[in-house]
């Protein structure tokens, strides 16, 4: 997608070109807007900003930015538009508490500290989702909020996509007839939630934003979600595990990407795993259950086996057996109906919620992660560290 990003940026820099010949610029940001229209909720949302560092990502020329910045925030205004960020700086030469910043957004969020709140106006539908909102989840610090508003009906009248994939929309630059064809994300709501949360965040609310305008059926949608502070499991179901199924590993595949977590069709994020067969050492069966789910290729030998972890469901005690990989060779790709989405996380933004043996695995490797699950007691093998 990024072609289709590149040529979103180009049409966005020939209106700002446009802009910047007609010398004209709106007027000060007197009430808050989510969209060109002013309706919808106000600057409340964000709640109290002094003192916190933002982000606006999409900042155009810059009049939300330098708002908050009145009001004590410490904002970087990021827009990847060298006219449009051009036009930021001609309007905002010295603005205390104001930093503009010409660049991609997520090459932007990759080196920068995390920020206590990230906002977009209608900037976020420009971006491919899969790329932006891994950075945006690694962007926030835990607690952090994200507030975006997105298209959701167009002046037109076509509403949102049921896919993720962009689809070509009217920009006219102003006081003309001209008008450009650019792409944007525009997806159904539940959509937008799915992504939010397949990237660790916590959706909070999503409130409808009509056309104050009787007969304009144009609509946008403002999403609110948070970065929790700490990553929640889900419970395992309260049958047993069958007699062959009581013993299993947990496989910690650990990189300079961040852990290996696959999603399953139930919801929850897991590590690689299963169940141990006869014969198997675990760290062979740690490398077979590792090409089996995600067609990864790595020796017993690479295996680390950290102890065993020792729980209860129902009236059966299990065991799992935490095994560390660092070596292995292969993209992770999905090999069985039950797991898919393989990715690495980092382990500062790691997704929820994770099912609860792998949330027990990964605390045993790395007791400082911000994991809830149910009590396990954990025998260790040796005094392997977590890289």
């Amino acid at each position: 997608m990024l072609d289709v990003e590149k040529e979103i940026g180009k049409i966005w820099s020939l209106y700002g070109c446009h802009q910047l010949d007609r010398s004209f610029d709106l007027p000060e940001l007197g009430e808050w807007a989510w969209d060109m229209s002013q309706a919808g909720p106000g600057i409340s949302v964000l709640g109290e900003v002094a003192g916190l560092r933002v982000l606006d990502l999409g900042s155009g020329v810059g009049r939300h930015a330098a708002h908050l910045a009145a009001l004590g925030a410490d904002v970087t205004a990021v827009d990847a538009s060298p006219t449009q960020h051009q036009r930021a700086l001609a309007r905002y030469p010295d603005v205390p508490g104001l930093r503009l910043v010409c660049a991609d957004a997520v090459d932007h969020l990759r080196q920068a500290a995390p920020y206590d709140l990230i906002y977009s106006v209608s900037g976020v539908p420009f971006l491919d989702p899969h790329r932006l909102l891994p950075a945006l989840a690694t962007g926030l610090k835990p607690g952090g909020r994200l507030l975006f508003t997105a298209l959701h009906t167009n002046s037109a009248g076509a509403g949102p996509s049921d896919s993720v994939t962009a689809r070509p929309e009217v920009l006219r630059l102003p006081g003309t007839d001209i008008e450009h064809q650019m792409h944007m994300w525009v997806l159904e709501p539940q959509l937008w939630e799915d992504l939010l949360v397949d990237h660790g965040l916590v959706v909070e609310t999503v409130t409808t934003i009509d056309s104050p305008d009787a007969g304009q059926p144009l609509s946008y949608r403002l999403y609110t979600a948070r970065r929790p502070e700490r990553v929640p499991s889900r419970p395992r179901s309260n049958n047993p595990p069958s007699p062959h199924a009581a013993v299993g590993v947990g496989v910690i595949v650990h990189g300079p990407s961040g852990l290996l977590l696959g999603k399953h069709r139930l919801g929850t994020w897991e590590l690689p795993g299963g169940t141990v067969e006869p014969g198997e050492t675990f760290a062979e069966a740690a490398v077979r259950e590792l090409a089996e789910e995600a067609g990864l290729v790595a020796e017993p030998t690479d295996a680390r086996v950290l102890g065993t972890l020792l729980d209860r469901v129902g009236d059966i005690v299990r065991m799992t057996v935490p095994v560390l990989l660092s070596r292995w060779s292969g993209v992770p790709q999905q090999c069985e109906d039950t797991i898919g989405s393989w990715r690495f996380w980092p382990q500062d933004a790691l997704p929820q919620p994770l099912f609860v043996p792998s949330s027990q695995c990964l605390a045993a490797w790395n007791p400082t992660l911000p994991l809830d699950h149910p009590p396990a007691q954990f025998q260790r093998y040796d005094m392997t560290e977590h890289a």
